[in-house]
């Protein structure tokens, strides 16, 4: 086990004001080897979050995706701190830390609501959470391209956000 690769997740991109947290469960290969969130060209995040908050972000540079996200309120981390894995596979995650979920939730007053991307995210982050601290949790179908649902029926589950922002 300990010669699978140790990964980490990116520090969390969030402000004082941020009212909704998007959770992934660890970057992927593609996007740890850019270092930005959502990388892998297939990844259907950015798209997503467009829908979210009603500005094409996909034909932005990276660094003003997430100047748009965090104007909209919205703070991206991960559940997973650092663990093994080979690849970019959720199933091929092993000796996972999870990520202090707890403690960003307390720095930020505003925040009402985590989004996860994706059932790890969900199972690792609600474990962590409990009963999230007053906070409304919403599970996302997950913007991977190995979670073959079609885009559609992804985007209108994650439009759901709306109501928090």
């Amino acid at each position: 086990m300990t010669e699978l690769p140790l990964q980490h997740c990116f520090p969390p991109v969030v402000r004082p004001d941020t009212r909704l947290l998007l959770l992934g469960s660890l970057p992927g290969a593609v996007s740890l080897a850019q270092g930005r969130y959502y990388a892998h060209p297939r990844n259907q995040f950015w798209r997503l979050a467009s829908a979210v908050i009603e500005v094409d972000l996909a034909e932005r540079p990276y660094e003003e995706r997430l100047e748009a996200l965090l104007d909209a309120g919205i703070g991206l981390w991960d559940t997973v701190a650092a663990a093994r894995r080979q690849g970019s596979l959720d199933a091929d995650i092993r000796l996972h830390a999870a990520s202090d979920l707890h403690r960003l939730a307390v720095d930020l007053p505003e925040l009402r609501a985590i989004g996860f991307n994706g059932g790890t995210a969900a199972r690792i982050g609600r474990d962590q959470l409990g009963s999230g601290h007053g906070l409304h949790l919403v599970d996302l179908p997950s913007s991977s391209p190995a979670y073959t649902l079609p885009f559609e029926t992804k985007r209108d589950a994650w439009q759901r956000l709306r109501d928090y922002l």
